[in-house]
């Protein structure tokens, strides 16, 4: 009778073999490369691996990379919500194409986007060239860092951010103003709540996504030791120079950071999606 069921129930044909194809495939492309990490990280010992984690250089580089990603998040966070709210509340022309834009920074290989921001931000680039009087360096320094990691992360914000714009009717919006409610009130208080956990979710996955960047910081960032080193750039040079125990040391550190992004997300996630079930 179970079995029967199970069957019924079933929705692929071939289940068993199914899985057990689903679990080999997770086990040869992320479960035992992972492994590999940990295993060749362990034969520098406890007091070897606790030294090139915990080194100036490393923390440093922990530190680029961290509050960076943070800035970068948190930018979009508040900008990202603009431009989603302005594609998905009004109709004007070209609306399209600049939606379509939106995605741009996720098909853009990272290298390119690099050298785009570099040419655009370095002193005698288009913006460059009027920032830097000013006094604003933008390439070459921490600055360009939030540039580079702000441009990659802006789309995990918009499109997170859409689909709860699109189904929040204006209706509460206009029932807000009869009531009296100015339109802080109105944000406040009928608008931002709903749109919260979307917006906590996007900003984890735009600073997931920062963390782990590489390509397009690398061209627009001094890579200066110890003020505007990342820590991908250190584990590549790390691996350029043979010290393979090492960079998997510090791809460990990144590894569990990862993580713990991830449960965070999932998290998020599982908040949101109970939070609009009630």
């Amino acid at each position: 009778m179970t079995a029967r069921a199970w069957k019924q129930h079933s929705i692929l044909p071939g289940f068993g073999l199914s899985l057990g194809f689903t679990l080999l495939y997770l086990c040869l492309l992320v479960l035992i490369p992972l492994s590999g990490l940990f295993i060749k990280s362990a034969s520098l010992g406890p007091a070897e691996f606790w030294n090139v984690i915990s080194g100036p250089r490393a923390l440093a580089s922990y530190r680029v990379t961290v509050l960076s990603a943070l800035t970068g998040a948190a930018l979009n966070a508040v900008f990202g919500f603009i431009v989603a709210w302005v594609l998905v509340r009004y109709s004007f022309p070209g609306r399209r194409i600049i939606d379509g834009l939106v995605d741009l920074p996720f098909a853009l290989p990272t290298a390119v986007a690099g050298i785009a921001l570099t040419t655009l931000y370095a002193p005698n680039g288009w913006l460059g060239q009027v920032l830097t009087p000013l006094g604003i360096k933008t390439a070459y320094s921490s600055l360009g860092i939030v540039i580079a990691l702000t441009f990659i992360g802006l789309p995990f914000v918009v499109r997170t951010l859409q689909p709860v714009l699109q189904d929040l009717d204006v209706e509460y919006e206009e029932a807000s103003a009869s009531l009296g409610a100015n339109r802080w009130q109105t944000f406040t208080r009928v608008i931002l709540p709903p749109l919260m956990p979307a917006l906590l979710t996007g900003f984890a996955l735009a600073f997931a996504r920062a963390v782990g960047e590489y390509g397009s910081v690398v061209f627009i960032s001094s890579n200066i030791p110890l003020e505007t080193e990342i820590t991908p750039l250190l584990i590549m040079t790390k691996l350029e120079q043979f010290d393979y125990a090492g960079a998997t040391a510090i791809d460990v550190v990144m590894l569990l950071a990862s993580f713990v992004m991830l449960l965070v997300i999932n998290g998020l996630q599982w908040w949101s999606r109970r939070r609009l079930g009630a």
